[in-house]
């Protein structure tokens, strides 16, 4: 059974790799999100710097939402859902292993990048290292939520443009226990309470929304 989900992890992880602008898709807009928002704001600097972890979380929120619709929608297509329940591992920890994969080559470089591109929201160097960290700890909650919405809207038709309107309201707590975790650490509170409801919040999707994926491809399916 391990060597099933590795086996998987490593399938999805080459067609991410494979297919056009899988990888650097999210990195791209999420540098694009950063780049743009200083000419909305302004030349203040002081502001920039104020509002910069908040700037980074939602680039790194909406960069997350792309390329979920193929999480499922690929192997719908190509019948491999079909061999993926039939698997010898269980459903939900198949599903788990796809969004290992996928939060591999989108949350992963995105909490990689964020300290680069915090230097372009003047963030301070203590806040560099505390953004990175909080997103390093919070993204596999957004890939998991959104690995919810990938099952739902598997087997509608332009399913892509309603996957954000389901993802978005169950990923704002993370986002708002990821900025104020970002702040608690650069302020010197490391065991503080939102970086706890964040991790419990990742900790918490890991267990739940593998099911809930699971119970909505059976829907589907059905």
């Amino acid at each position: 059974m391990t060597r099933a989900l590795l086996a998987l992890i490593r399938r999805d992880f080459r067609l991410a790799v494979r297919a056009g602008g899988g990888v650097g898709l999210p990195l791209v807009f999420f540098l694009s999100v950063v780049a743009v928002t200083p000419f909305a704001i302004g030349p203040d600097m002081k502001l920039l710097a104020r509002v910069g972890t908040a700037i980074l979380w939602i680039g790194a929120l909406l960069s997350t939402l792309i390329g979920l619709d193929r999480l499922f929608g690929a192997d719908a297509e190509d019948g491999s859902l079909d061999l993926l329940f039939a698997a010898p591992a269980p459903l939900p920890l198949v599903v788990l292993a796809k969004a290992a994969a996928h939060w591999t080559v989108t949350g992963l470089p995105l909490a990689a990048a964020a300290p680069l591109l915090g230097l372009m929201l003047n963030l301070p160097p203590e806040a560099l290292g505390a953004v990175a960290l909080t997103l390093l700890l919070g993204t596999p909650a957004l890939t998991l939520l959104g690995m919810i919405g990938a099952a739902l809207t598997v087997g509608l038709r332009r399913g892509g443009l309603l996957l954000p309107v389901l993802v978005l309201p169950m990923a704002v707590p993370v986002l708002i226990f990821g900025v104020s975790a970002t702040n608690a650490l650069v302020a010197g509170e490391g065991g503080s309470a939102p970086l706890m409801l964040l991790l419990a919040a990742s900790l918490g999707s890991l267990v739940l929304a593998p099911v809930a994926a699971a119970a909505a491809l059976k829907g589907a399916q059905s």
